[in-house]
């Protein structure tokens, strides 16, 4: 009788073990995937439109590198308003937030709306390898030329 209850005693503390490493090794493995410094951020500057009315990104190709943590600023300076869309880019990434004026957005974006003069800050992790096609989905702009490309190197 005293053996059986010993070696019950034995599986619980060993099932408790295993749900205590469990839970604890997902969040080691976060930890370590993440920089050092969370600060560290490489920032890069998108125009969508120009002042002159040019339907175009400037610049049209951009290049990024998975798992390293980037601020997309992106401004419209034309009186248009443009769409940054690139469903299989934002597939490909962790997006950490959006921001525009005094709106923090969280969670999967698959475009953003800029109204002429706005700002907005993308901040995320590209995860997924790959070429991306970029447009804008205003009617026409696309077909005017408002496309570029999207790069994640591994």
């Amino acid at each position: 009788m005293r053996q059986t209850q010993w070696i019950w005693n034995i599986l619980l503390v060993g099932l408790v073990a295993l749900v205590w490493i469990g839970g604890v090794l997902p969040e080691a493995a976060v930890a370590l995937a993440s920089p050092a410094n969370q600060n560290m951020v490489t920032d890069v500057t998108v125009h969508l439109g120009t002042e002159a009315g040019d339907l175009k990104f400037v610049p049209d190709h951009l290049e990024f590198s998975a798992g390293k943590r980037y601020r997309l600023t992106l401004d419209n300076p034309s009186s248009l308003k443009h769409y940054f869309t690139s469903k299989d880019f934002a597939d490909g990434i962790w997006t950490q937030k959006v921001e525009a004026g005094n709106v923090e957005v969280k969670g999967a974006i698959h475009e953003l709306e800029l109204k002429p003069g706005a700002v907005a800050e993308w901040v995320f992790v590209p995860l997924k390898a790959g070429t991306y096609q970029l447009k804008c989905t205003v009617a026409g702009h696309a077909e005017g030329g408002m496309v570029g490309e999207l790069a994640i190197a591994p």
